[in-house]
């Protein structure tokens, strides 16, 4: 019997390369893209006529709480929820226990990946002022995609509220630092003055407010401007910050979320509950219209989900006592597929912000681009299919999304990692072998 000349072959979809979309085949052998153009046999052949073959696409901002909260999230719950999304791989944050702050948390972490993953994986180590001068070897350890700054909402030694404390780690290293802007100081003294004695969840964006992410922003890209450094911006929300990150790309790239571009309030607070709570705040319609035009003229280089899962029963407290986050890695890709639907932005940008802004901000080796000798990573999708997102579908162990109950256009139908189909319509098949994602550093 003659040999196959390739191991899967991709046939006939819509296939988006970097200079635009063409309708050809896609050939893999030994888990990379050896061929695209006609292909003529292979031992496993998938027709993907009326389908979009994207290169796979990466979620930059999860959180799966392994290890410490099990409870809510573990590595494989949340990396099943990712497969199911259209996600080949994530990068996870250093907020679990014991703190991703040392090269042993680290190391526990990619074992858990290697032992339990349904996708690719690297992992954000935590940066601190105790830490700050073992960074510039650490940040090259294997399966880092970058250093992590709270500078407001976090707990223990992340938090690095002061400058002196941000600065320790802006000084420290080369790779990019991812940041969580929001200034304590600022939402300690809001807390008093606004937030007061109020158990209403629709004052979030007002104690969390503008100013608080604002200055938080201008303090960190000025002090990476000091220092020649790379800082990334995580889940803008604000109209004021994207004036001003328009005028600093040559320092500061920039994320947003899909809850902002969908959600606003004060409709999601009334409408969700607590549900809606996240940091920083889903905002009023005019910063969910500014966030658009930032996708829209360039600003953003990435949408992510900032998966933070909580129990539904940890979620129905009463506000303010209530933990902020919602899941978001499986319904990241649907939500996007359908505001492209909707003309809202391109599917083209779609690939943009999911993968190739992810190469360019994290510097990814052979992955997310549909090109010969990369990693066989596709992320295939029916952009006309109509779903209903439901919390009984969500692989997380939080059991529910902020999108239970909404009709959307477009869904992943199959994720390829490295040549083998983890999810089709739907269903998880055959785990792979998940590997941490390497970087050109």
């Amino acid at each position: 019997m003659p040999m196959s000349d390739y191991d899967l072959i991709l046939r006939g979809g819509t296939v988006f390369l970097p200079n635009g979309r063409t309708n050809t085949d896609v050939g893999v052998k030994k888990g990379k893209i050896v061929k695209i153009g006609t292909c003529k046999s292979a031992e496993t052949v998938i027709d993907c006529s009326n389908l979009f073959i994207f290169p796979g696409l990466i979620d930059t901002q999860c959180h799966f709480r392994e290890p410490g909260g099990e409870h809510k999230e573990t590595i494989q719950t949340g990396t099943m929820s990712a497969a199911l999304g259209g996600i080949v791989g994530i990068f996870e944050m250093p907020n679990t226990n014991p703190l991703t702050t040392t090269p042993e948390a680290l190391e526990h972490k990619i074992k858990r990946g290697t032992d339990t993953a349904y996708t690719d994986f690297a992992y954000y180590f935590g940066g601190t002022f105790e830490n700050s001068k073992n960074l510039p070897s650490w940040e090259k350890l294997d399966g880092v995609c970058g250093i992590k700054i709270f500078m407001g909402a976090s707990t223990g030694n992340l938090l690095s509220a002061t400058d002196e404390e941000v600065e320790a780690v802006v000084a420290n290293g080369n790779r990019v630092i991812a940041v969580h802007a929001e200034d304590e100081f600022l939402m300690n003294e809001n807390k008093k003055t606004i937030l007061k004695d109020s158990n209403d969840v629709g004052m979030h964006c007002k104690w969390r407010d503008v100013n608080s992410s604002l200055n938080a922003t201008k303090r960190v890209v000025g002090l990476a401007k000091k220092h020649n450094r790379h800082v990334h911006v995580l889940h803008i929300t604000t109209a004021d910050e994207m004036d001003y990150l328009r005028n600093h790309k040559d320092t500061a790239t920039v994320e947003v979320l899909p809850n902002h571009l969908t959600f606003h309030a004060p409709e999601c607070y009334e409408e969700l509950g607590t549900l809606a709570q996240q940091n920083p705040p889903i905002r009023e319609k005019h910063h969910q219209e500014a966030l658009w035009q930032a996708i829209n003229d360039g600003t953003v280089d990435i949408v992510a989900s900032d998966h933070a899962p909580h129990t539904l029963e940890e979620k129905s407290g009463i506000y303010p006592n209530t933990p902020s986050g919602t899941p978001g890695v499986q319904t990241l890709l649907p939500i996007m597929l359908d505001h492209a639907a909707n003309g809202k932005l391109s599917y083209e940008r779609i690939v943009e912000l999911m993968a190739y802004g992810p190469i360019k901000v994290h510097k990814l080796k052979n992955k997310c681009l549909i090109s010969e000798n990369y990693d066989a990573d596709f992320t295939i999708v029916d952009p006309k299919v109509s779903h209903t997102i439901s919390n009984s579908e969500q692989a997380s162990k939080s059991g529910w999304t902020p999108y239970d109950g909404k009709k959307i256009t477009g869904m992943p139908k199959m994720t390829i990692i490295r040549g083998q189909i983890v999810m089709r319509e739907g269903q998880l098949l055959d785990k792979i072998v998940a590997e941490p994602i390497k970087f050109n550093i």
